[in-house]
């Protein structure tokens, strides 16, 4: 009697499990594995905020610097952590793919915590106490406490940069985007991926401000070393079930390589029919190349882009040698690239304009955890006799923006839209970057109001030179541009 053949497991085409066998749907990947990244982005989170809200108050108060020193301190740190995220992001498509990458930085951020916690906690480590009113010349740290701060916060910047590069990106990679039901669960995915980044910034803004303030920055740093550490260890219990995709190479490179081969070429003259250009059809005599790839003949295809005139100086990395055979199955890129290369790298350059637009509103950003805390710390922040509210706390309204904000534009502002300019997306997302900006511009007037206030009255009680006295005005004045800006992120982030 004949036994009924086996029927073969069902793979996926593009992931691979940890043995680097073709991954099963069953076996890997979804929401499990998702659950564990969305874990360590709010670990991330939590220690990330929790360290920089109340930053400009600890270099101020306890490492006296000033108020400016401190505030740059803080943004560069902020700044170096997000422009990091393109060397991890390098690093994580072109050497180590996404798990390594977010493996080896989460353990360079928990190193500089480390390093961050240990300064807080040695009395050698940080300057003699005192205050402004007790002794307007306070010793101010020397250059060996601020060279192990800045060890701490560089090496926590390096590692926040390679984590945020790859989190992300490795939890949708735990979903299959040509499976229907698998493609819903990645949209749900990034939904909640918003959605813990949020409440680990609540937990930090709240819980971990409150422990710094009262009792002591050693054990706020030192839980967010130890949040940071049970983040890893939760990415890593799901090593054997994650989904892994093939390296792909760093959109960085064709960009640089388009660069090159045109400059190559600078003397060389475009020829007047863009037909003549090398494009992707000219490679193996057609635009679908085969591979050979783990026994297997797999097809791939890129799409083809249309010319444009525009950044016309690019064309030249197209132009291909004379000499070419027609049939080329294999080009130098440095030297050649496609014309649909090309284009790609001119939709990143028309793109510029709208990121460099979103630095003005970062800037504005930057402002909610340095100046606006400095702020914070001079106002009456009692609620009635007894509590008083930590001043980084204030940022509890930033985040609560954020998250009322998105569903009151999901609910309310999109169905407006649809009815009003019949679009069934609601805002493009030129618009709501537009939306964000001017939230940004009310937000920086509302400030100015209440500096002016703030100053007045410091002028009127005789309190305008000690930077540290406290003026009769309540600190929920600060309330609008922390609530403004929030909502100008929601618009502009998502935008």
């Amino acid at each position: 009697m004949a036994l009924p053949e086996t029927q073969p497991y069902k793979t996926l085409p593009d992931a691979w499990d940890y043995k680097g066998h073709p991954a099963q749907p069953s076996a890997t990947g979804g929401w499990p594995c998702a659950t564990m990244i969305l874990g360590v982005e709010m670990c991330e989170r939590l220690t990330t905020l929790g360290i920089a809200v109340n930053l400009v108050t600890y270099l101020t108060h306890t490492m006296h610097l000033g108020n400016a020193a401190s505030a740059n301190t803080v943004t560069n740190f902020l700044g170096t952590s997000f422009m990091l995220c393109l060397i991890g992001g390098f690093v994580a498509d072109t050497f180590f793919g996404r798990y390594r990458t977010i493996a080896i930085f989460v353990v360079v951020q928990a190193a500089g915590v480390i390093v961050l916690t240990i300064s807080t906690a040695l009395p050698t480590l940080r300057p003699p106490k005192c205050t402004i009113a007790d002794n307007p010349t306070c010793i101010s740290a020397t250059a060996t406490q601020l060279t192990v701060l800045y060890i701490a916060f560089y090496l926590t910047a390096l590692g926040i940069g390679g984590l945020k590069s790859s989190v992300s990106g490795f939890g949708s990679d735990q979903f299959d985007d040509t499976d229907e039901q698998e493609k819903n669960q990645m949209s749900k995915f990034v939904s909640w991926f918003f959605f813990f980044i949020n409440i680990g910034s609540l937990m930090a803004v709240t819980v971990l401000v409150y422990i710094q303030d009262n009792l002591g920055r050693q054990w706020g740093y030192g839980i967010c070393a130890c949040a940071i550490v049970i983040g890893h260890v939760l990415f890593l219990s799901g090593t054997v079930k994650y989904r892994y995709k093939k390296l792909v190479g760093s959109p960085l490179t064709q960009i640089a390589a388009v660069f090159v081969a045109a400059g190559r070429k600078r003397g060389v003259e475009l020829p007047q029919d863009s037909c003549l250009l090398f494009d992707v059809g000219d490679i193996g005599g057609g635009e679908e190349e085969e591979e050979e790839e783990e026994g297997e003949k797999k097809k791939k295809k890129k799409k083809i882009l249309p010319h444009t005139k525009q950044f016309r100086f690019l064309d030249k990395a197209a132009i291909r040698d004379p000499k070419m055979s027609s049939d080329t199955t294999m080009v130098n890129k440095w030297y050649l690239s496609t014309l649909t290369d090309v284009e790609e790298v001119k939709l990143v350059i028309r793109m510029l304009p709208i990121w460099g637009t979103t630095i003005l509103f970062w800037s504005i950003y930057a402002q909610m955890t340095t100046f606006s805390v400095s702020q914070a710390t001079t106002m009456d922040r009692h609620i009635g006799k007894s509590f008083q509210i930590p001043a980084a706390s204030l940022t509890v309204f930033f985040v609560g923006s954020i998250l009322l904000t998105v569903p009151i534009y999901d609910r309310i502002i999109i169905p407006i839209v649809k009815k009003v300019q019949k679009k069934p997306q609601g805002l493009i997302p030129l618009q709501r970057i537009g939306v964000g900006l001017v939230l940004s511009i009310l937000a920086m007037v509302a400030a100015a109001l209440t500096e002016i206030k703030r100053l007045h009255l410091a002028q009127l009680h005789g309190l305008r030179n000690d930077p540290t006295a406290v003026v009769p005005l309540s600190v929920f004045w600060l309330v609008p541009q922390f609530f403004l800006v929030g909502s100008g992120e929601a618009f502009t982030y998502i935008g």
